[in-house]
């Protein structure tokens, strides 16, 4: 806190019920993990013959899987102008899901394209679904903000439910973040 803050706010020691509650600024954990960290599992798609163009699939445990870019992916250094979900004669952003069991939602394979992406130099680069299942949604917000494909857990592009028979295999098919780093690496 500086100087103008401490003038005007000073902790005071609640009692409630008998016991003394100790102010929440005394609890707070300064690199405390973000909820990327804490819910999902970090997994890496590399297209065969495309090193510099890696997806991004952050599984969550109840088999949800945002589906985005990596870091690395060329398209961040050539600066991204646009985003569209309009793939050949499919509109993914016109996708509706409705009740638990998500129906009417796309069914996806594994290299289904989500979005194309261009960047400012006219390149064109499709993102792949990486996972087989139902597209729940598609991120819409990166539309018209595309430099958020930049930030973890909100950058993704779609939601994607694989069937749950199918998780164990996604998984191994998937780079775990150590396998993904020593493939850097080596590049």
């Amino acid at each position: 806190m500086d100087s103008q803050e401490r003038e005007w706010y000073e902790p005071e020691a609640q009692v409630i019920g008998g016991v003394k509650v100790p102010s929440i600024l005394e609890d707070f954990i300064e690199n405390h993990p973000s909820i990327v960290e804490r819910f999902y599992t970090k997994l890496y798609y590399v297209p065969e013959g495309k090193p510099d163009e890696p997806h991004q699939i952050l599984f969550h445990s109840n088999r949800i899987c945002l589906v985005g870019l990596a870091k690395e992916h060329v398209a961040f250094d050539k600066g991204i102008r646009s985003v569209s979900f309009e793939v050949g004669k499919f509109d993914r952003s016109e996708n509706k899901v409705s009740g638990r069991k998500k129906s009417g939602g796309m069914v996806l394979q594994a290299d289904s394209t989500l979005a194309l992406i261009t960047c400012e130099d006219d390149s064109v680069y499709r993102l792949r679904s990486c996972v087989q299942g139902k597209l729940i949604e598609v991120n819409n917000r990166i539309i018209s903000k595309p430099e958020i494909l930049r930030v973890e857990g909100e950058g993704y592009v779609a939601i994607v439910m694989p069937k749950i028979e199918n998780c164990p295999a996604l998984k191994e098919k998937l780079l775990s973040v150590e396998a993904y780093q020593q493939m850097i690496k080596m590049e």
